[in-house]
């Protein structure tokens, strides 16, 4: 039985695996690697990890939070839920890379999650009309265009997009902002800065300080869809120039 088991689990990960990083993939198959496993440039095929662990308790607690906050049961406890699994958000990469516990599934899940907790902020104060409505549009829309343009990349090349610092802070930024928003703390002041009346908080109405980081978020969220677009553009550039110096 505990060898049936090993093997369902090496197979789901070498699935994992050739659609997360075939480079790697094929490294680890030829014994060429050098890093050591665990470690993001050698990943680990275990799927029963404390950081995989700590990320499906980030689904578990964004389930409950919608749940209770849509169905207004107690708008405190959802808060806490979503606050707990914005902060599961760090704690699971920060568990994977000191116990050297980095794997396959750790790697495709946690993007995952942080789209689906982030969708779901969205979702929850779109509801409650606490959020612009362009804002939602805006968030959801980029990501759209960062998947649809990672799956034509892969027509140059197989290996992922590496991850960008101001995409990270782009999602830490938005996820403080939801929170705070849900909270509906620290008060905002009116600022009479805008008279447009889709930038609540900036255009002389009350709100709270959250809008101002979803305001940050989406500029953040911005440069990072042009920092991935020049840099999809460059690898298409060079992959074509590579086909036809290999032609001549």
């Amino acid at each position: 039985m505990t060898q049936v088991r090993h093997g369902l689990t090496h197979r789901l990960s070498e699935r994992v695996m050739m659609g997360v990083d075939p480079s790697v993939a094929g490294a680890q198959a030829a014994g060429t690697i050098t890093a050591p496993l665990g470690t993001s440039g050698n990943p680990s095929h275990r799927v029963l990890t404390a950081a995989n662990a700590i990320t499906m308790l980030r689904l578990v607690l964004t389930v409950v939070f919608l749940v209770l906050f849509v169905r207004h049961i107690n708008r405190t406890l959802a808060l806490a839920c979503y606050a707990v699994a914005a902060a599961t958000d760090f704690l699971d990469g920060q568990v994977a890379r000191r116990t050297q516990t980095v794997s396959w599934l750790g790697k495709v899940m946690d993007p995952v999650m942080d789209r689906v907790l982030l969708f779901t902020g969205v979702l929850a104060l779109l509801v409650t009309g606490e959020l612009p409505l362009w804002t939602a549009v805006f968030v959801i829309g980029r990501d759209v265009y960062l998947l649809i343009g990672g799956m034509m990349l892969q027509r140059y090349r197989k290996r992922p997009v590496d991850v960008a610092y101001v995409g990270k802070a782009a999602t830490a930024v938005l996820m403080t902002g939801f929170v705070l928003m849900l909270l509906k703390w620290p008060p905002l002041a009116a600022l009479h800065l805008v008279r447009a009346v889709w930038l609540p908080g900036i255009n002389g109405t009350d709100s709270c300080v959250g809008v101002l980081f979803v305001y940050l978020g989406c500029v953040l969220s911005f440069i990072t869809a042009v920092v991935y677009t020049r840099t999809g553009l460059t690898i298409r550039r060079k992959c074509l120039e590579s086909q036809g110096g290999g032609s001549r």
